[in-house]
């Protein structure tokens, strides 16, 4: 894996030649038509842009979410922006978990580094994140109230491991309830869990001298 730095952030992103990111790209070219053709706008006689407007936004701390992301991006043409929070989870991926639940528990809706200022200007939002705690993460909250997506078509895309959506539709009817809510793409791929998972089995069987 290589580390590719955002901003204050450093993310997990898979090589070219990734098995990872070859799955992402080939269940990504089955992701409908439907609300993301206008993604690419045509531009008037003096070269601006008009027409309808389509934004890809994205949580993504393991980076498997961000090739998503990019994929889409490049794929229609879209503008992309980061959900970041304004303090960034803990590196130690047990400290996020637990950081993580405790925020669900209470309702947290973290402050963001930064937000769409332009969010009126689109029609069409791809929200992409991880499935953390069998919800959305709490910067996805946090994004959901601080933008008002009524009247556009909202598009998830997901990435989980092996929780599927889970209670993440509801949290769309309750946050943005004027939303058009499409049927998004959703793939599971959580390595790090994984990964960590297979390290402790093989360190319970590991002698301690």
């Amino acid at each position: 894996m290589q580390k590719r730095k955002l901003g204050k952030s450093s993310l997990e992103v898979s090589a070219p030649g990734d098995p990872t990111r070859r799955a992402v790209m080939a269940a990504f070219a089955t992701l409908p038509l439907s609300s993301a053709e206008a993604a690419s706008g045509q531009g008037d006689e003096k070269g601006r842009r008009v027409g309808p407007r389509t934004l890809v936004a994205y949580f993504s701390r393991s980076g498997n979410t961000r090739v998503v992301a990019g994929l889409i991006q490049r794929g229609r043409g879209t503008d992309l922006f980061e959900i970041r929070p304004a303090i960034p989870y803990p590196e130690d991926y047990l400290k996020t978990v637990e950081q993580a639940r405790n925020e669900r528990d209470s309702g947290y809706e973290p402050a963001l580094e930064a937000r769409v200022s332009n969010m009126a200007d689109y029609d069409t939002v791809f929200l992409g994140f991880p499935i953390w705690g069998e919800t959305t993460p709490p910067p996805i909250r946090s994004f959901l109230s601080a933008h008002d997506l009524s009247g556009r078509t909202l598009i998830p895309f997901v990435t989980h491991g092996g929780y599927g959506l889970g209670n993440s539709q509801s949290v769309f009817a309750r946050q943005a309830p004027k939303a058009r809510l499409l049927d998004g793409f959703v793939m599971e791929m959580d390595q790090e869990r994984r990964t960590m998972e297979r390290v402790t089995s093989w360190l319970n069987g590991v002698p301690r001298t």
